[in-house]
């Protein structure tokens, strides 16, 4: 039986490494090489045709729209260097002098091209086609060559449609909402009592931490959000971007301003140190109110990365609840640090930008809050994409509005 079971695990993990970036990139890319290597030795007069392979290496990506992207990009920047290359090989030929204007001169039309990061490869190409003897023969087997690479990487992702990463950009921002949740709890049972400087300068620490993670789950998001356009695996891909996309930025704002409540509190710990930094019921206040916002941030993470409509129903419900119950134990600390103040004035701007902080978040997990800006983010990205490329939308709208008669002729 437990042999049974570390089999299963064993698997499972395989199953899970299968689909990983790594893994899924060093496959598609081998298989892509060689694929064009083989056809290149075919078509070219070139006894090693490695640009096709080189080519095709560079222009297989993770996900289809970046091997689209780059494979035109590549394509372009090659053949700019090499009719660069010929231009120069005709007038000047090959010094230490026409080698630094030819450099100087292929990464000026690496900038006129927009070929982007593969602005160097423009002068690679110019200098590897200028350094040979047979120069027109070389100069057009290398550009024969770069686009066999580039058609069999483009190909390669068209026939075999790389994975969706939504799931893993998913969890990813599950993860940093379990980040952001355990430093609230921490944050809560501090403030409950007497804090010392050093805790509640580390709690503080521990917020602008956060930054990190958020740069990474954003380099995850990014990565989703290219699998899924393009993708014929992916019928809403607009949807599912924009909703991942908010997401993250929800989170990130409760973020910063949990950053900004970890100052407020490590302040109120300078001011008090011998004190509690709340009155008892006031300070346990705090500790529940702050234990709520965090399960509420968890039911966010989880409400924004859910496909299936009826767990997001039920995650939006059990976010809505958890909402409630924290507004309600706002009011209830609002009355009880009036009554504090009203006792004791010292640190009063301290205790309201503690109540301010805590709204602020509040209000950005609010579920009518997530919805309109849903819908404005919604209605930028439609207004750019139909600005960007007018044609592709018109032919969008209409095959919408001709899908019904189609549907029909085919029953």
């Amino acid at each position: 039986m437990r042999d049974v079971r570390e089999w299963t695990a064993s698997l499972v993990r395989f199953v899970k490494r299968r689909r990983d970036p790594v893994i899924v990139q060093t496959l598609r890319s081998a298989a892509a090489a060689t694929i064009a290597y083989v056809i290149a030795l075919r078509l070219s007069p070139e006894a090693a045709p490695l640009t096709a392979p080189l080519t095709a290496l560079l222009v297989v990506q993770v996900t289809l729209y970046a091997t689209l992207t780059n494979g035109i990009r590549r394509v372009n920047a090659v053949v700019a260097g090499v009719l660069v290359a010929i231009a120069f090989s005709l007038l000047v030929g090959l010094t230490w002098w026409s080698l630094a204007l030819l450099i100087l001169a292929s990464l000026g039309v690496g900038h006129l091209v927009r070929v982007d990061e593969y602005v160097p490869e423009v002068a690679i190409s110019a200098m590897l086609v200028l350094g040979v003897t047979t120069v027109g023969d070389t100069a057009w087997a290398r550009v024969l060559e770069t686009l066999i690479g580039a058609v069999v990487g483009l190909g390669f992702n068209l026939l075999l449609a790389p994975p969706v990463w939504v799931d893993e950009a998913g969890e990813s921002i599950e993860g940093l909402a379990r980040r952001v949740r355990q430093l609230m709890l921490s944050m809560g049972e501090e403030a409950a009592g007497r804090t010392p400087v050093e805790h509640a300068t580390e709690r503080l620490y521990e917020a602008r931490r956060l930054d990190h993670d958020i740069v990474e789950v954003d380099a995850a998001l990014k990565q989703a959000e290219d699998s899924l356009r393009l993708n014929p695996r992916v019928r809403e891909g607009l949807l599912h971007r924009v909703v991942l996309r908010t997401g993250l930025d929800t989170l990130e704002i409760c973020t910063v301003v949990l950053r900004v409540l970890a100052r407020t509190l490590a302040d109120l710990a300078k001011e008090r140190e011998s004190e509690r930094l709340f009155a008892r019921q006031a300070g346990a206040a705090v500790e529940q109110l702050l234990s709520e916002i965090a399960d509420a941030v968890v039911s966010f993470a989880v409400l924004v990365t859910t496909d299936v409509s009826r767990s997001a129903e039920s995650a939006e419900e059990r976010l809505a609840s958890q909402l409630r119950h924290a507004a309600a134990t706002r009011d209830k600390l609002a009355q009880l640090l009036l009554e504090e103040v009203q006792r004791d004035a010292r640190q009063w701007q301290l205790h309201g930008a503690v109540l301010t902080e805590v709204n602020r978040i509040l209000d950005e997990l609010d579920t009518e809050h997530r919805s309109r800006r849903l819908l404005e983010e919604l209605d930028r990205t439609s207004r750019e994409q139909r600005e960007r490329m007018p044609r592709l939308t018109r032919f969008q709208e209409l095959l919408r509005r001709n899908r019904p008669a189609l549907a029909r002729r085919s029953r």
